[in-house]
Parts: C-alpha cells; structure tokens; sequence
C-alpha cells in the first residue's frame, strides 16, 4: 500500500496550494488527492496544481466530490449533481488521476416525506451513469462510507449492496477506516467489499463523531483494520484526511504527525 494525503489538510492555513504540494512531497507521502471544485477554481489554479504535482513527483490518486443532492427529488438538482460530478472527473483525468472520491448525501426529512426506496433508486442510478463516465475515461468512482445516521450508505453492508444494485466494474467503494469504526462495523466487515475497494482513508477520532484527528490522538484501533484491507487484496493508496486542524499555526507538524504514526502502523502489516 502507498501512503497520501488529501490536500485539504492545509485549508484555513497560511501554506498556499503550491506549497502545500511541496510539502506533501517533502513530509514523504506517496501520492495526493485534490480537493478543488473545478466549477470554482481558475483555469490558472488548475495548471498550478498540476504543475506543483509534476514538479513535486507526487502523483495524483484522486479528486474529491461531495454530491449531496445526488439523490435529491428534484431532478433538475441530481441533473446539477451528475453534471458537476462529470467535471471533477474530467480534472481527475486531466490530473492523470485515478478515481473520484464521491461522497453521497443523506435521507432527507427524516425518511418520512420521500420514500427511502426512491432516494436509494436514485443514488444508484446516477451513480451508474457516473461508473460509465468514469469507465470512458479510464477511471473508477471510489464511493466512500460515511457514518453519519441519515446516509444513504453508512456501513459495509450497505456499501456492498449499494454496489450490487449499481452493478457497474466501475463503481467500487472507499473505506475509511474512522468511518468504519463510528459506524460499529469490525475489521471483519472490510471482507463483504473484497475485489471492490478503491481507495481507502485513514483518521482517527475519539469513537463517538466524526474527527479527522491524527493516528493515535483518538481512539480507532487501525491495525485489525489495515490488515483486513491487506487481506481483502487491497494494495492501492491510503490516504490520511485531516480537516480544520484546531491549531492551523502547526499544521505541518499536525501533518508530519500523522505521517510518521501512519507509516508505523502500515509498516507493522504481516505479508
């Protein structure tokens, strides 16, 4: 397994994108995902980040998209979604990536309004025509698991038969392991999605919400699940996610923290 980082690590700090590019690369990962809206950013901003990635040799393993009206009633707004979704793809492919981290929203009203049945359906259809955009492009989607109560996909299970129903070789999952472990799933439930992981996150937190903490400021056991990755037949990318550090004057050594922990934990994986 490689090791990256999302480069929303360095949101709310001072490093700028090039820099924090040099710095990804110079900490000692792996690899990076790009976290940019390509509906927001400039054309210059785009060559920036591709530039400060060649130039740093650090390959580009994902973008990040957060579709939360992908299951919306409205279709106009699941038409709005697809359609963003299909530009991040196209900068994933421009970044010479390979997969988009797509992050599926929640039931709304509860589940008392719009029938569940119906949200699902939609989730599935829509990512279906985003696996055969992906597929055109030589990319895959790497869907990813969030614990949240409301969401469409909030555990292992349910991963495994989101994909089912999607039913696309394009369409895969992204386990985070932090997610995995607020969600109550063991390492065990890593095997339902063998042969379809992606890509996978790795935070910590302290076992109650969502943290995006350091390996080892928090309380997830990683090992179990690493090795379970291991086992699956995942050897892709692992790439740690660390969002509005409570000290952004420190964030590189919030960083380099979390690096070093990672890269211990990843070392310490039986064959």
């Amino acid at each position: 397994m490689k090791l990256g980082l999302i480069n929303s690590a360095w949101l709310g700090t001072s490093i700028d994108t090039a820099r924090g590019i040099a710095l990804t690369k110079e900490i000692g990962f792996d690899s990076i995902d790009i976290f940019a809206d390509p509906l927001e950013i400039t054309a210059q901003e785009r060559r920036l980040i591709r530039k400060s990635c060649v130039s740093a040799e650090l390959p580009v393993v994902s973008t990040v998209c957060c579709a939360l009206g992908i299951a919306d009633f409205n279709l106009p707004v699941r038409a709005f979604h697809v359609s963003r979704a299909k530009a991040y793809l196209d900068l994933c492919y421009e970044l010479e990536g390979r997969n988009l981290l797509l992050v599926l929203g929640e039931y709304i009203w509860q589940q008392e309004v719009i029938a569940p049945k119906d949200q699902w359906k939609w989730a599935v259809q829509h990512v279906r025509e985003l696996a055969k955009y992906a597929q055109m492009l030589g990319l895959e989607i790497a869907l990813e698991i969030e614990p949240f109560h409301l969401s469409i996909v909030n555990n292992a299970a349910l991963m495994a038969q989101f994909l089912e129903d999607v039913d696309h070789p394009a369409a895969k999952a992204n386990v985070d392991i932090s997610h995995l472990a607020l969600a109550g799933d063991s390492a065990d439930a890593i095997a339902k999605l063998a042969g379809r992981i992606a890509h996978v996150h790795l935070s910590d937190c302290n076992g109650k919400v969502h943290g995006d903490l350091p390996p080892g400021r928090g309380t997830v056991d990683f090992p179990p699940y690493l090795q379970a990755l291991s086992d699956a037949g995942f050897s892709g990318t692992v790439s740690i996610e660390l969002e509005y550090s409570p000290e952004p004057d420190k964030i590189v050594d919030w960083v380099r923290e979390a690096y070093q922990s990672t890269a211990r934990l990843m070392n310490g994986l039986r064959p």
